[in-house]
């Protein structure tokens, strides 16, 4: 397992996380969970449930819900199996993003991964909504663009944000698959996602984590200077 602790989460005196790549995509999936009371969360849990699971029992994590940043099978494909694991919520996506979640079976197939299953969350996010976490709260921007249901879950204390596909360090997120917009999705990370300050570090979907100052700076798709004129 890869063990990647975000030190300015890991600061503070109630929450601890790590990060776990699965899939042949290597997405990550954040297992997040309160000190106080060891309960968890499983953020964008996109397969390998066995090796998920495992981690929570090795950092001895109960998981109380699973939140999604948006519907494609590596974010989510490990979603169903989770809760019935585990008896736990599955909280987001937007309800835009319903038609990817029931095409995860499909898609599965298609790219062999077959171990995905179609998901009904109990909850869809929204913007302005907040999620709870022990004594912490989390927040939710919706930020559509590279699907039209994608939201992006912070928490604002530990400088912190879960951002799926939305924003990747030196890269943005796909716009060409069906309901893309890559203008929209320029619009979500100009308007939401950096007023939240240069400080906040995120988590993306893939690869390594970077700042929202750090992408400002050298994004060769949304830095101030990509940007100017526009």
């Amino acid at each position: 397992m890869t063990d990647q602790t975000p030190p300015d989460l890991a600061a503070q005196p109630k929450l601890d996380i790590r990060i776990i790549p699965v899939t042949p995509l290597q997405q990550n999936t954040s297992l997040v969970w309160s000190r106080d009371t060891m309960e968890g969360v499983f953020i964008d849990p996109g397969g390998e449930t066995d090796r998920l699971m495992a981690a929570a029992e090795q950092f001895g994590v109960r998981i109380i819900a699973v939140w999604l940043t948006h519907g494609h099978l590596d974010h989510a494909g490990a979603a169903t199996a989770i809760k019935e694991r585990t008896g736990c919520p599955i909280i987001g996506p937007h309800k835009d993003d319903q038609y990817l979640l029931d095409d995860i079976e499909a898609q599965g197939a298609k790219y062999g991964m077959a171990d995905g299953k179609n998901v009904q969350p109990d909850k869809y996010l929204d913007e302005g909504d907040t999620l709870q976490l022990g004594q912490e709260t989390f927040h939710v921007t919706h930020c559509p663009g590279h699907t039209p249901g994608h939201v992006v879950i912070y928490h604002t204390s530990g400088q912190l944000a879960f951002v799926g596909d939305v924003l990747f360090k030196g890269s943005i997120g796909r716009t060409d698959f069906p309901k893309g917009n890559h203008q929209q999705l320029i619009d979500s990370i100009t308007k939401n996602l950096w007023p939240l300050g240069p400080n906040m570090r995120f988590v993306p979907g893939h690869g390594p984590m970077s700042t929202f100052g750090e992408e400002r700076q050298s994004n060769a798709f949304v830095s101030d200077f990509a940007l100017k004129g526009n």
